[in-house]
């Protein structure tokens, strides 16, 4: 059954009230066979959830990861979590809205993982065509040129991993997303691409798709959706994001980034250009 539109998120950074408060941070990761030491990553988003989890798992398999992010402070707190890992996290604080700078920051990695997103929800007649256009940059043209930025390198080195941190709206559509779900469905289609080019240069292309993730992001949801529907956040959750998921609950950040390292290690060469689908049985359907 299709849900009235929610109360509007023109700003993916404003403040809202948290449906619970946050989980205390997960464990830091540990890798007892490293197996990424002398690779150079890059992750954007990577001041928080995917993005943090990520980078950390990167590092804890022993790369030099590039934490990309605007949110400055909290790319020190992942800096300061990752100081016991075989690897190393340094941050890097750019807008990746500014393309040109988001390519020459690519330059020299091993492995990109395109994962910064923001989020708007309004029906397509309300919808802001300034805000549109900007969802379709940081998440779209922007991995476009973090590619053009990194492949030269992965090309001359005969071997790369681009994992593209997509979503269960790569693959289906939901009302009131129009930015996001095209801005993800282009990403799918953009990776497999990659994935053709790069083949014969040793490099693998790949989506990582998960359904709703325990994210700022969509805690705003939550919330944002539990005062429009005078529903508790339970049932917001169960009923109304969760509908379509046989699996009642969020995926964890955690879990996504695990779904990355095996994309990036050794025994995942022969996977390219498709979707790794972490959406608790949504496509099931």
């Amino acid at each position: 059954m299709t849900t009235p539109p929610p109360a509007p998120v023109p700003d993916p950074d404003s403040d809202h009230p948290a449906p619970a408060p946050a989980p205390a941070p997960a464990p830091v990761p540990v890798c007892p066979f490293p197996g990424l030491q002398g690779r150079t990553a890059l992750v954007t988003g990577a001041a928080g959830g995917i993005g943090a989890a990520c980078a950390l798992r990167l590092a804890a398999a022993g790369a030099r990861v590039r934490a990309l992010d605007r949110d400055a402070p909290g790319l020190d707190v992942v800096v300061a979590r990752a100081g016991r890992l075989a690897g190393t996290v340094e941050p890097i604080v750019l807008d990746l809205t500014d393309l040109d700078a988001a390519e020459r920051a690519a330059a020299g990695t091993d492995i990109l993982v395109n994962n910064a997103g923001i989020q708007c929800v309004r029906p397509i007649e309300d919808f802001p065509p300034d805000v549109f256009h900007t969802v379709l940059t940081l998440m779209l043209e922007a991995p476009f040129r973090l590619l053009r930025g990194a492949l030269p390198h992965m090309y001359e080195r005969g071997w790369g991993r681009v994992v593209n941190i997509s979503s269960v709206h790569g693959l289906r559509a939901s009302p009131y997303k129009s930015a996001y779900v095209a801005a993800k469905h282009g990403l799918e289609g953009l990776s497999k691409t990659a994935a053709l080019e790069g083949a014969t240069h040793g490099v693998t292309s790949n989506c990582v798709s998960p359904g709703y993730v325990r994210t700022p992001l969509v805690e705003r949801q939550l919330a944002d959706q539990a005062a429009a529907h005078s529903l508790p956040v339970e049932r917001v959750l169960s009923e109304v994001l969760l509908a379509d998921s046989a699996h009642k609950r969020l995926v964890e950040p955690e879990e996504v980034a695990e779904a990355v390292a095996y994309l990036c290690g050794p025994h995942a060469s022969f996977v390219t250009g498709t979707s790794l689908v972490m959406d608790g049985g949504w496509t099931a359907h």
